[in-house]
């Protein structure tokens, strides 16, 4: 089959791609602000920042561009700026964006080369993410999100589990007498991961009398070549994925996440991580006074020095603790 002729512009190829390569619509806003920044250092321009990148419009200039001897030089001098102007994590985000899409119109055969090849992605930040208040949990809880996405959240904050383990579960893998279900660690190890009534409550309606498959399907039947493992033998439906289930958790939590935004700005901020269900359940539990044995159990961390990071107390908690210390307090009561 002869491959398609490259399309006039940068813009047409950007929605070729997004379209073309299956990008979710809930992914595609992300990508297309990235792919927009990214066309400007394309075309030997700086890209802009702040509150001008979600708004901007793409350069004009054909992808065949993209192939000029002399842009990986320039470009690497621009991203290299970038770099110094934003957080490590958008710079990330956008270069592997950015790779994704050029990889895609390589194989499509519109552009030869890749400009990006040398740029390195910045070292990230200290993990600091803060753990979300027992308010903030319980908003989430309040929310009206369809069945799979409560289960879900309900067993990422009761187990304190990794998202990527949980998603990997099975039904035959779970044993919900005990309240537990079997994941593999690292280097193939069985671990066992443990929740409490509320997910124990919601898994019965969830699993609707299947018996095994993976537990949590995607609304859509699988795709050919999906991986037979990642299909449902009963209802054709695939395994929902990490990125789609990541997706769907920050557009749901961006008016938590945001409570003073306006409506008209929602769409431009950002929600909550998945990560922060894990990272909120491990501090609660330090909060509370769970020993440090059983911390480094629940989080299934080798080594107490992992786990510093989620065993530091929250604001809410400190304020707390100093205002149940305070003399004046207790001869008041």
């Amino acid at each position: 089959m002869p491959l398609p002729a490259p399309p006039a512009s940068y813009t047409a190829a950007v929605e070729r791609y997004l379209t073309g390569a299956g990008i979710a619509k809930s992914s595609a806003r992300i990508c297309r602000i990235s792919l927009t920044a990214w066309g400007w250092m394309l075309a030997g321009e700086p890209a802009p920042t702040g509150p001008a990148r979600r708004s901007a419009k793409p350069p004009l200039f054909p992808v065949t561009a993209i192939d000029d001897s002399a842009l990986p030089g320039v470009l690497a001098e621009l991203a290299a700026a970038r770099a110094n102007e934003m957080d490590a994590d958008t710079v990330n985000r956008e270069l592997s964006i950015a790779r994704k899409a050029i990889g895609w119109w390589q194989r499509q055969g519109w552009i030869e080369g890749d400009p990006t090849i040398g740029i390195e992605r910045r070292p990230a930040p200290p993990d600091r993410t803060k753990a979300l208040t027992q308010n903030q949990i319980a908003a989430l809880w309040r929310l009206d999100v369809a069945l799979r996405e409560k289960t879900q959240r309900k067993m990422l904050y009761e187990s304190a589990a990794r998202a990527d383990k949980v998603l990997r579960l099975n039904v035959e893998d779970l044993y919900p007498q005990d309240k537990r279900g079997r994941i593999t660690a690292k280097g193939g190890a069985t671990e066992w991961i443990h929740w409490q009534s509320g997910t124990a409550q919601l898994l019965p309606c969830l699993i609707a009398r299947r018996t095994r498959g993976p537990l949590f399907l995607t609304d859509r039947k699988a795709p050919a070549g999906t991986p037979t493992l990642d299909v449902c033998p009963e209802t054709g439906r695939a395994r929902l994925s990490y990125r789609r289930a990541g997706e769907i958790f920050e557009e749901n939590t961006r008016l938590l996440a945001n409570p003073l935004a306006s409506p008209e700005d929602i769409e431009d901020l950002d929600g909550w991580t998945l990560h922060r269900l894990r990272h909120s359940a491990l501090t609660h539990d330090a909060e509370d006074g769970t020993s440090t044995p059983m911390l480094l159990a629940r989080s299934r961390h080798a080594s107490v020095r992992s786990l510093e990071r989620y065993a530091r107390p929250g604001v809410d908690s400190v304020t707390r603790h100093v205002a149940e210390r305070d003399p004046a307090a207790r001869r008041r009561t």
